[in-house]
């Protein structure tokens, strides 16, 4: 059963008829979101990269912030909607400024929680560098948490986490943490 067809099961189990007229075309939408929001699990951290990786006698943090992320949660299927920091030390290559932006999306483009997301992107930019830390730290909210359950609309959910010198060192912790805010 395709995933358009099981779209239009599920609309049917909710009592609605699929055969009225802003639902005609709902499940082929569905689908086609659904394989959009999901396109992280087609991508390799290889192809996302794509050989942007240059030569750098810099040995100073580099740090994109402020990175927008859209995931959805592998609970509830509800989106979480944030911003990603993202900052490491050289250790004779730096990642073409994009592709930090690129991995953060890879990795939020699949079924997700924020506490394993946050991980995979330092995990990701540690392997493609080779750097000497990796910080990361995400901040988001969370739908499930929004419009179901307990229905706080102002939480964010903050995780971080932190990789070699990130971990080792309170100096270099602090300098990151300090420079997002």
């Amino acid at each position: 059963m395709s995933l358009e067809q099981q779209y239009t099961e599920i609309l049917a189990s909710l009592g609605e008829d699929i055969f009225r007229e802003g639902l005609v075309d709902t499940p082929k939408r569905a689908a086609k979101a659904m394989q959009y929001l999901c396109r992280g699990y087609q991508q390799t951290l290889e192809e996302v990269v794509n050989g942007a990786l240059f030569s750098s006698d810099n040995s100073e943090m580099v740090m994109v912030k402020n990175i927008e992320l859209y995931s959805l949660c592998e609970h509830h299927i509800l989106p979480f909607i944030g911003k990603a920091h993202v900052a490491y030390l050289p250790n004779g290559k730096v990642l073409g400024l994009s592709k930090v932006a690129r991995i953060v999306d890879m990795y939020a483009r699949r079924l997700q929680i924020q506490e394993n997301l946050t991980r995979q992107i330092a995990e990701a930019v540690e392997q493609v560098t080779g750097a000497l830390g990796v910080g990361v730290v995400i901040e988001a909210q969370h739908m499930c948490m929004m419009m179901r359950g307990v229905e706080k609309q102002n939480s964010t959910m903050v995780t971080s986490v932190m990789l070699g010198h990130f971990r080792s060192n309170a100096a270099t912790r602090s300098e990151f943490l300090s420079l997002i805010n």
